[in-house]
This record gives structure tokens, sequence and C-alpha cells, in this order.
């Protein structure tokens, strides 16, 4: 299955993290820790060397 990141909105700030199988398009709204959050954005993995994309999420 494939994998992707999401940088994912805090109040505390951001946090990264890995998930499995499609990539959310920008304006898609998921849910992370009971909050509702909206795709900003969709870009390569801010890691060096890595080639997953990472989907931006900020409060919806």
């Amino acid at each position: 299955m494939a994998k992707y990141l999401l940088f994912v909105w805090k109040p505390s700030g951001y946090e990264l993290r890995e998930a499995e199988g499609e990539v959310p398009s920008v304006g898609a709204e998921i849910e992370q820790d009971d909050q509702k959050l909206r795709v900003s954005k969709v870009a390569p993995s801010p890691l060096p060397g890595d080639d997953r994309p990472c989907a931006y999420l900020q409060a919806a």
C-alpha cells in the first residue's frame, strides 16, 4: 500500500505523521485526533531524500 506524510496542525505546533492509502486532495477534510482538518496543499516530503508526497493540514 502507498504511503504518504501528513503535516498536521496542532495548537502546540505542527506534527509530521505517516499515513497509508491515497493522498487526500487539496480541499478535502479529514479527521485527526478528533479534529476536522482541511488539506491546504500537497507537496513533496519536507524530509531530505524522501520521495513520498506530503499533505499539509490546517484547521477547518
